[in-house]
């Protein structure tokens, strides 16, 4: 049996700390550290948290209608399964060192420093703002219908799959390993860098020198801007491009077929076996 709290403000340090089943419906956390560090089996519902570090090893919690306000900074650390519906995070250096993360229908408008070192994450309608170094290091993790803004995004992370997602970030998928991205837009300056196993399904891309030393690229059909020159230097690839291509550099090894390619540059710094096929299916005036 759950107990209920309602209709109640709390601040101060620890004022429910390691509680247990507890149900929180119409309550504000005030100013303050720790509201509800160290409990298990707690349910949220249209609460506001306003003081820091509100849910600091938690074992399993739900949290839907509610407000994180700019003072609930790292409101949820060193915790294990979380939902969270409906909910508006308006607070920085949220979820870290997490394990079980459901987010859906979550708007998180200054994403800052969040969601790092995580893992096992399925986020579904959720938009993400000033996310600059979303997802460090984090791993096993399912997004769809996304809209993201800010740079150096999913940085080292592994086993990643996306669905139906916008993202403008300089520097995205940097130094990833195993990444998936269906029916997309990625919009930013060098993307995929050093990453391996990335894989782009039906894509539009735009920035300037995407995709270089990456290793193990696949690409089906995918759009690139005109924007995208210089592409794909240092680069182990198996690409099919719809429409053209501004310039290739350099890659290293494999396939790039593309209706049109403005300029293929292959210089005495090609890295060997430097024995990539490219070939255009169309000539353009």
């Amino acid at each position: 049996m759950m107990k209920l709290i309602e209709n109640t403000e709390f601040g101060g340090e620890r004022p429910l700390f390691a509680s247990r089943d507890i149900k929180l419906e119409n309550v504000i956390i005030h100013a303050g550290e720790s509201a509800l560090k160290e409990c298990a089996g707690v349910e949220a519902r249209n609460c506001r948290f306003e003081g820091k570090y509100p849910f600091w090893h938690v074992d399993g919690f739900a949290v839907r209608d509610c407000v994180f306000t700019p003072g609930a900074r790292a409101a949820l650390w060193y915790s294990r399964d979380l939902t969270m519906t409906d909910t508006l995070v308006e607070a920085p250096k949220m979820f870290r060192e997490m394990d079980g993360i459901r987010l859906e229908r979550v708007r998180i408008p200054d994403a800052q420093e969040t969601l790092w070192h995580c893992r096992n994450v399925d986020l579904k309608n959720v938009a993400v703002g000033n996310a600059d170094y979303l997802f460090m290091h984090s791993e096993d993790i399912r997004i769809r219908d996304y809209t993201h803004s800010g740079n150096y995004s999913f940085q080292y992370c592994r086993n990643v799959e996306i669905r139906n997602a916008v993202i403008h970030s300089k520097d995205a998928f940097w130094g990833t390993d195993n990444v998936t991205v269906f029916d997309s837009e990625l919009h930013g300056e060098y993307l995929g860098w050093h990453s391996r196993n990335l894989r782009l399904v039906n894509c539009r891309i735009s920035g300037t020198q995407p995709l270089c030393y990456a290793h193990g690229l696949i690409m089906e059909n995918c759009v690139m801007a005109p924007d995208c020159d210089l592409a794909f230097e240092g680069s182990t690839l198996n690409a099919t491009i719809a429409g053209r291509i501004t310039s290739v550099k350099n890659p290293t090894s494999g396939r790039i077929c593309a209706e049109n390619i403005g300029e293929v540059i292959i210089d005495r710094n090609i890295k060997s076996p430097a024995d990539c096929i490219i070939t255009q299916t169309k000539n353009y005036d």
